[in-house]
């Protein structure tokens, strides 16, 4: 079986799953409105500091110091989280992550988990492994319980049921909630009231309960979580193990350092001034919450692109999804397009990285085509918290495809003879002419549809007309 570092969700190439995108109007509807909200608000609640711009500088500067000095911060962090009564575990890939967890699950005796919302477990295809183990994962965020119950795939880093409206959310809860009322309506009250009450009865029995992060303070080995609805913070609190999946860059050196991103994430992702439920455990404490903690450490392909001096600035993002919000191909698209958890802009240049190195010819095509999913707008870069350049980041991954191509390919032989025919006035001119007939194919100025291998570019763009007269014929025949 061929290497596959990170959870795919059956996806084609991006071009093809985002023709398929295309033609729902119910998906781009949903898209449009939700997005078109989310951004207003972000504006507003960025618009309130002064200091915005100094802040995103910092965030820079912090992460750049961490991915410069990681083997410092995390080996402070283990020691920091073991002093504390905690555990921690080293997970080279997917694989090794999913195994330590069904271990620990197992060891606890547990046949059912809850769950807080979490990219790291999402990207190792816990659930799934978990589920292969004979223990059942119960998503407790409300965004993700609708994914979950509805069988569906995630479209969204910050809500993964962005794709879906109200009596869509009311259906799937009638369908397959256990104790939902034949008679819910779609009011948004009821709907989180129903939701409420089916996890209250799993929050109340279960022995285990795994998380994400979204930061880890090394100097006290703190961990952070923070949410907007409280179910994580019941899932932090009342099982007696607590298992962690944490990414490697999540690590800050100190609380001075959390204090930035405590401001930057908020106002970027749920366009709030601080977050409504931050969390924050060091360790065990007797009495008090969990018995147990397990702090499980992912690199999964993390320090491969660390090495990338291009590519590296990714592992600064804090997953906000303010580049989603922005970006006009997401918005008609939606997340399912991108085939992996990391939809948008930054998952356009995350998961090709991460995932380098698959052996899955499926897989590998799919990473070929995510750094082409974007117009290089640059919207994404303007409203990244801690300023990745993505577009710059997308041209560096898209001249590792090119370069990856074999000299005969057809791209490359079409490259090499435009510059046979460019090098030479004569031979140019001779193309201009032989160009002239396309004005019949044309339409308003646009050439539409061209038979292949010229369809390769007209199946996504249109080819303007060859003007009646080349400019150099026109500067000849008036400046002699």
């Amino acid at each position: 079986m061929g290497r596959n570092p990170v959870t795919w969700l059956g996806s084609p190439t991006f071009p093809t799953a985002a023709r398929t995108a295309l033609a729902d109007v119910q998906l781009r509807g949903n898209l449009a409105h939700a997005t078109g909200t989310i951004r207003t608000k972000r504006e507003a609640a960025v618009g309130e500091l002064p200091d915005w711009e100094r802040l995103r500088r910092a965030g820079e500067a912090i992460k750049d110091d961490v991915l410069s000095n990681l083997d410092v911060y995390l080996t402070r962090l283990e020691a920091a989280v073991t002093a504390r009564g905690g555990v921690v575990h080293w997970a080279r890939d997917a694989a090794e992550a999913n195994e330590i967890v069904l271990g620990l699950v197992r060891a606890a005796g547990a046949t059912e988990v809850v769950k807080v919302k979490s990219m790291a477990t999402a990207e190792i295809g816990l659930n799934e492994a978990l589920e292969a183990g004979g223990v059942s994962a119960i998503e407790t965020d409300l965004a993700e319980l609708i994914v979950q119950l509805g069988e569906d795939r995630p479209s969204h880093i910050l809500v993964p049921a962005i794709h879906r409206n109200r009596s869509e959310i009311r259906d799937i809860f009638r369908a397959t909630m256990p104790g939902a009322s034949p008679s819910l309506s779609d009011r948004p009250a009821e709907l989180a009231e129903a939701a409420r009450a089916h996890l209250r009865r799993k929050f109340l029995s279960a022995q285990v309960a795994i998380s994400g992060a979204n930061f880890a303070v090394a100097d006290t080995g703190s961990v952070v979580v923070v949410e907007s609805e409280g179910n994580g913070r019941m899932c932090l609190t009342l099982p007696r193990t607590l298992i962690t999946v944490m990414g490697l860059e999540k690590v800050v050196p100190s609380w001075r350092d959390l204090e930035v991103f405590l401001q930057l994430l908020p106002r970027s992702s749920t366009a709030e001034r601080m977050n409504p439920y931050t969390s924050v455990w060091s360790g065990v404490t007797p009495g008090d919450g969990p018995r147990e903690f397990h702090l499980v450490l992912l690199d999964n392909g993390r320090t491969a692109t660390l090495a990338d001096r291009v590519g590296r600035q990714a592992l600064r993002c804090i997953r906000c999804s303010a580049c989603l919000n922005v970006c006009p191909v997401y918005e008609r698209t939606g997340g399912q397009a991108y085939g992996s958890v990391y939809p948008g802009p930054i998952g356009a240049i995350l998961t090709p990285q991460l995932g380098a190195g698959t052996d899955d010819p499926g897989t590998a095509s799919l990473l070929r085509s995510l750094p082409f999913a974007s117009s290089l707008c640059g919207a994404c870069y303007e409203v990244c918290p801690v300023r990745i350049d993505i577009p710059e980041v997308l041209v560096h991954l898209r001249g590792r495809v090119v370069a990856e191509k074999p000299a005969y390919a057809p791209e490359a032989v079409a490259m090499a003879a435009a510059s046979w025919v460019m090098v030479s006035p004569r031979r140019f001119r001779f193309a201009q002419r032989l160009l002239g007939p396309l004005r019949l194919l044309a339409r308003r100025g646009r050439v539409r549809r061209l038979p292949w291998p010229a369809s390769l570019w007209t199946d996504s763009r249109d080819v303007p007309a060859p003007p009646r007269e080349t400019f150099s014929a026109w500067w000849r025949r008036n400046r002699g």
